[in-house]
């Protein structure tokens, strides 16, 4: 089992550049399977949910082959087959092999998507539609979810509730259905808008992505295209909050600047210097942040994302802040960690309370979840002393190479095994990721 370790204090300096995005490497690598003919992804994320997706498309027949940062597919072999359950398990992305399998054979069996654990997140929305378009949902005795239709045809659909997930599902089923699709309560985050890119690049008929309304008109064959993933809106907001809080002077490069606006909003309202240009933003040292309020939104408003990160900034700031998620109620698992550190923060309903010029200092610590597991790694490069990070297997669900990444900043963060850190000195350690399949994130 690997531990992260961090020793803290270190002012950070230097240019970390951006992968790209795993809201959109997990949606379109499943979208893979609705390609007739071969297909290449650049850009993919180096992370464990990437390398789960490529198994399940070499386990539904695939031969899926990943290199560096690129995926290429041959669908010649692929078949319909369940998704395995054991994988499936491990991310809740896995729930996209319904939408795509279900457009491209007309049926799909999959277990419950697993996932961070953030509360209740049903896919009753993705039901919904793929029922509207002609699916048949049940569940076999292993306890899967078993989706068929004799033919999809398109209809109109209107979301209860501007889900991401069930936006991008129902336009990959869509994509092969007879007629035309109308999305309304659309989701419009930018990954939306990259999927639908993606298809339209092998010849799917869609417009309005990024906007409420979505139509689709379905049509009988999709052939494989080049696509390049866009860059992760969610790492550079990540690295952009770590760079006010500790940095002296931060590049962070391969970013789309529209995409990180409310947070860009809310740094400069507590004084951060920020200087954003075309594809990147300097981050240079700011003496004295000031509190602020933040309430999460679904796009175009401040991202749940990254309300945890930003949670850690809060506790240097001066005077007290709030962050309240209408997302996610349950979103708040590193505000106990935090408070191991010398965090002070205060949950109440969906909302927490944060007291601010907070003197940091190492401690032993979980990361819950993704986010939770950044926040984690900001309070660590923040704090004095020694902080030590487990479930690690969160963090490497999401960010690609970041013990590389802040090394090359000027941290000092390690990993370690449980036995490594008993019996022998710090050393950095890569993460395995052959090993991350078997932990269930």
């Amino acid at each position: 089992m690997n531990k992260m370790l961090i020793k803290g204090g270190n002012k950070l300096n230097g240019k970390v550049r951006i992968s790209g995005a795993k809201n959109s490497a997990v949606a379109i690598l499943p979208a893979t399977i609705l390609s007739d003919t071969p297909v290449k992804i650049n850009g993919l994320p180096n992370i464990s949910d990437v390398h789960i997706l490529t198994d399940l498309l070499n386990d539904v027949g695939g031969e899926a082959t990943l290199n560096n940062n690129t995926l290429t597919l041959n669908p010649d072999g692929m078949n319909f087959n369940p998704v395995k359950k054991d994988k499936a398990q491990k991310l809740r992305a896995s729930y996209y092999f319904m939408g795509a399998m279900l457009g491209k054979y007309k049926k799909a069996q999959i277990g419950l998507p697993g996932g961070c654990h953030l509360g209740p997140r049903p896919i009753d929305l993705h039901i919904k539609g793929f029922e509207a378009l002609g699916a048949k949902v049940s569940e076999t005795n292993d306890g899967d979810m078993y989706l068929h239709a004799e033919e999809l045809r398109g209809a109109d659909i209107y979301l209860d509730f501007a889900s991401v997930g069930a936006t991008i599902n129902i336009m990959l089923a869509a994509s092969k259905a007879k007629g035309k699709t109308v999305i309304t309560n659309a989701a419009q985050e930018p990954e939306i808008v990259d999927v639908a890119n993606f298809l339209m690049s092998m010849g799917a008929d869609i417009k309005g992505a990024g906007t409420n309304t979505i139509s689709i008109q379905g049509v009988e064959e999709l052939k494989g295209e080049e696509h390049t993933i866009i860059p992760d809106r969610m790492e550079a907001g990540t690295y952009t909050i770590l760079a006010a809080a500790i940095g002296e002077k931060i590049v962070i490069e391969n970013i789309i600047p529209e995409h990180l606006e409310p947070l860009f909003a809310k740094l400069k309202e507590m004084g951060a210097n920020l200087f954003v240009e075309e594809d990147r933003v300097t981050v240079t040292r700011t003496n004295g942040l000031k509190s602020v309020d933040v309430t999460t939104q679904v796009h175009p408003g401040f991202p749940t994302d990254l309300q945890q990160p930003f949670t850690t900034l809060l506790n240097v700031a001066e005077g007290k802040g709030t962050v309240t998620d209408t997302i996610y109620n349950e979103r708040f698992k590193q505000i106990h960690e935090i408070s191991k550190m010398g965090g002070d923060g205060k949950v109440k309903g969906n909302t927490v309370t944060i007291a601010g010029k907070n003197h940091l200092h190492g401690a032993k610590v979980k990361a819950s979840d993704l986010r939770a597991g950044a926040a984690l790694v900001i309070a660590g490069l923040i704090a004095e002393g020694v902080t030590e990070i487990t479930g690690v297997e969160h963090i490497e669900r999401g960010y690609s190479e970041i013990v590389e990444k802040l090394t090359t900043l000027g941290a000092t963060i390690w990993y370690e095994t449980q036995e490594e850190y008993r019996f022998s000195k710090p050393q950095f350690r890569k993460p395995i990721l052959s090993n991350l399949s078997l932990v269930n994130s």
